[in-house]
């Protein structure tokens, strides 16, 4: 699988990556066997990028996924993983509204240095590795200030002493990642559910500074938390029930494709990948069938004339770059 350079990094990551969130039991359990039969057919198909967090499942994901990766050569493929989370036995006898199946953990935000540095050596004993490429702040919304003052003096240290290769945020909006792009020298962003074929918000602020600053973006949240993947059944948005009129869009977006003979999320995909300041496509799975399919979409046929009947029915923000464009 082709790789390309992260931003202002060193590293260069598969074209496509695996996301861990859903091998964390996003909505529902994912068993052990299950979540290593899912990275083993990623693997075999070529992907060696690999995003975690400790919140995917309170350390299941991060665990998962390291006892797969050990067993590979280590410079053979990139992680990432993320601060601002630390998790903690406690409050744990309900469970969690998104993630199913998980141990007694809860996490806790915190967002300043002492916390990150604990936070990563956590990451590091539950991976089993010697050390993780991409460190990303999650989520700091509410939290600018510790984030910038705090976490990232925290990242750059660990950057400036070669401990990890690259440093950023993921975030599912892209206004705060616009300020830190002007506050914090960061070399990317993960970037979730603002750049799709539902939601370009990121087109007018965040993608034309990551493109003037070479920051690299790996985009995630591609399907919309599932309405993209499926827009006929019990359909999400931003980890929500979606409400009707994003299902009528996504429905609409649906039955363009089958006119054209393709799927709907073959053109998700390669919608996101068009934009030159998109490094990365992250894709989530719980299956070895969902991680295959996620490479079968990524290099499925969409025809010109899909892409020219999308932008005719306005069904995009015009400045959307398309695959093919040559304008």
């Amino acid at each position: 699988m082709e790789r390309v350079r992260l931003g202002r990094s060193d590293l260069e990551l598969t074209k496509l990556g695996l996301g861990t969130a859903p091998l964390g039991g996003l909505f529902a359990p994912v068993s052990e066997e299950d979540a290593e039969a899912t990275i083993a057919r990623a693997w075999s198909l070529g992907v060696r990028y690999f995003d975690t967090a400790p919140l995917y499942g309170f350390g299941l994901a991060e665990q998962r996924l390291g006892r797969f990766l050990r067993a590979q050569p280590r410079d053979t493929y990139v992680i990432s993983t993320k601060v601002g989370r630390l998790l903690r036995a406690g409050a744990a006898a309900a469970e969690d509204d998104h993630y199913k199946g998980t141990p007694r953990l809860r996490p806790q935000f915190d967002f300043s240095y002492d916390s990150v540095m604990r936070s990563v050596e956590e990451s590091l004993a539950r991976l089993g590795l010697d050390r993780i490429d991409i460190l990303l702040v999650h989520d700091p919304d509410d939290h600018f200030g510790d984030a910038v003052n705090g976490a990232f003096r925290a990242l750059q240290r660990l950057r400036e002493d070669g401990s990890v290769g690259a440093i950023g945020a993921g975030m599912n909006q892209s206004e705060m990642l616009a300020r830190f792009a002007e506050s914090v020298p960061v070399d990317c962003f993960l970037l979730a559910g603002r750049y799709t074929l539902l939601d370009q918000g990121a087109l007018t602020a965040l993608l034309p500074i990551c493109l003037a600053q070479n920051i690299g973006i790996v985009l995630g949240g591609i399907y919309n938390s599932g309405i993209l993947a499926d827009p006929h059944g019990a359909a999400k948005f931003n980890y929500e029930d979606a409400d009707a009129a994003l299902v009528a869009r996504a429905q609409e977006l649906d039955a363009l494709c089958k006119q054209h003979g393709t799927e709907l999320k073959a053109a998700s995909i390669q919608f996101c990948v068009a934009h030159p300041a998109v490094t990365v496509a992250l894709q989530g799975a719980r299956s070895a069938d969902e991680a295959a399919e996620n490479v079968a979409m990524a290099n499925a046929p969409v025809p010109a004339s899909f892409w020219q009947e999308l932008r005719a029915r306005n069904l995009v923000d015009p400045r959307a770059p398309l695959p093919g464009d040559t304008r």
